[in-house]
């Protein structure tokens, strides 16, 4: 089950994710926010700047100078100068309210420096001979009339911060777990039936929950599957069994055709004509023996019901066997066979069924001959290369076209009924070919040769 795990760290991956990018993008608003507040947020430097600015004429009245004036215009902003010695306003902008006094007592002073006079927002700068006061207007600031703060609370300000963050992380991630809980409560057994299902296993999902739709909907699949199963192994138990009988069934009077015909055929009584004609028989009987004995074992593999008994192999050796053999059966030499193989070569280990891949390369041999009457030269080589032992199969006779090594190679297998019977009987050693290679781990291809005809190439893995 690595499925529900893997879902909840996603889903865990996309809250903490979803947390990492809402604080970043708290950030960014509020340095965006800030630098659009920038403008009007340094009254204080203004005042600095204006009392700095501010110059005493020579019949004793105070300028400021126009790039000043204007920024305070542009700001909505007024301005009075306060003399240290009589507390009286000594200068004014044009723009002060008519409520503003203009006389002030040290503790009016230490008012309007952290607060406000009559509502309006004001902020200080000093000079030599007094104090400037800038008025903005009533809406513009807010200001904090007792700003002054514990020490340890600014001092433990990061660690705070740092623990309410935590804090407000963990309950998060508890909303999120109880919120999701039943829903991965409810995912964890259609998981788990959804990994049974290519088993073959019996699946069964109580139909209860978030989603119970999907589970009823698994349930009848799995039900569906289980009777296509039932079905398909009844008709392949039938079949089986059909083909056994039928092969035991027809090897009895086969066999007393064939002997019968073997006497007739080696009788000196008889007329040439009909010794041919018995010659005919047996070779005929011995073709319809040899199809049901494929017959037979194309059967058994398919239904994994002919015992393999594998053991360590020198392939070199079984292939130059079954070359012999053949060599040797070949008496009028319309099929001669040549061995490519490197004389360096000696060894090619593989773990194999010594009497089933004998079978498998006689095969591919004799279906060279059955399709090349006229004769044909056949290629035979193995070689061992990247841990693999190929075996290769050629000749140069008539071969195949393009269209029928493809239906070759991608043929259903031999059980499979259509159309196309004559093809499915031709094909039938080699389909018994694909099996025996198939039950040893190894793959097989069907191509052109490199001398023209047909070719077969068997890739099986090396026994170290």
């Amino acid at each position: 089950m690595k499925s529900v795990p893997k879902l909840i760290r996603r889903y865990v991956g996309i809250l903490l994710l979803s947390c990492i990018l809402l604080l970043v993008l708290n950030v960014v608003l509020l340095a965006v926010f800030t630098a659009s507040q920038a403008p009007n947020a340094y009254p204080w430097k203004t005042a600095e700047e204006v009392a700095d600015a501010l110059q005493q004429t020579d019949n004793g009245g105070y300028t400021l100078p126009d790039t000043v004036s204007l920024e305070l215009k542009n700001s909505n902003a007024w301005a009075i100068f306060i003399e240290n010695e009589t507390k009286q306003v000594q200068w004014q902008t044009a723009n002060l309210p008519e409520m503003i006094p203009m006389s002030y007592t040290l503790s009016d002073i230490a008012s309007l420096t952290r607060g406000y006079i009559d509502g309006y927002p004001t902020f200080t700068g000093e000079t030599e001979d007094g104090l400037i006061v800038l008025g903005y207007p009533k809406d513009s600031f807010w200001k904090h009339m007792w700003p002054s703060w514990d020490y340890e609370l600014i001092a433990n300000l990061p660690k705070t911060a740092l623990s309410v963050l935590a804090i407000n992380a963990a309950l998060i991630f508890l909303i999120y777990v109880v919120a999701n809980s039943k829903l991965l409560k409810s995912i964890k057994p259609i998981v788990n039936g959804i990994q049974s299902l290519p088993m073959g296993e019996s699946v069964y999902i109580k139909e209860k929950g978030l989603l119970s739709e999907l589970a009823m909907n698994i349930n009848k699949t799995s039900e569906i599957l289980q009777s296509q199963n039932n079905q398909l192994r009844r008709k392949e138990t039938a079949r089986a069994n059909w083909i056994a009988g039928v092969s035991h069934d027809i090897r009895t009077p086969l066999s007393m055709v064939m002997g019968y015909a073997g006497q007739l055929r080696d009788d000196t009584h008889l007329t040439d004509d009909e010794r041919q004609k018995a010659a005919i028989i047996v070779k005929q009987s011995e073709r319809m023996r040899n199809l049901i004995n494929d017959l037979n074992l194309a059967s058994k593999l398919e239904y994994n019901m002919q015992p393999v008994h594998p053991k360590k192999e020198n392939m070199i050796a079984v292939v130059r066997q079954v070359v012999v053999d053949f060599i040797n059966m070949d008496m009028d030499d319309k099929h001669p066979i040549e061995w490519e193989t490197d004389e360096a070569l000696t060894f090619c280990p593989v773990n194999a069924d010594r009497d089933l891949m004998k079978r498998a390369i006689g095969n591919l041999i004799q279906n060279s001959i059955n399709h090349n009457e006229q004769g044909c030269n056949i290629y035979v080589s193995v070689t061992a290369q990247n841990g693999q032992c190929t075996i290769t199969v050629a000749d140069d006779g008539i071969g195949a076209t393009d269209e029928q090594i493809e239906k070759l190679n991608k043929a259903p297998h031999y059980m499979v009924c259509d159309e196309n019977v004559a093809e499915q009987r031709h094909g039938l050693g080699l389909l018994i070919v694909k099996q025996i290679i198939a039950a040893h781990g190894g793959s097989s291809a069907i191509e052109h040769s490199a001398h023209g005809g047909f070719c077969v190439r068997i890739t099986l893995p090396i026994q170290e």
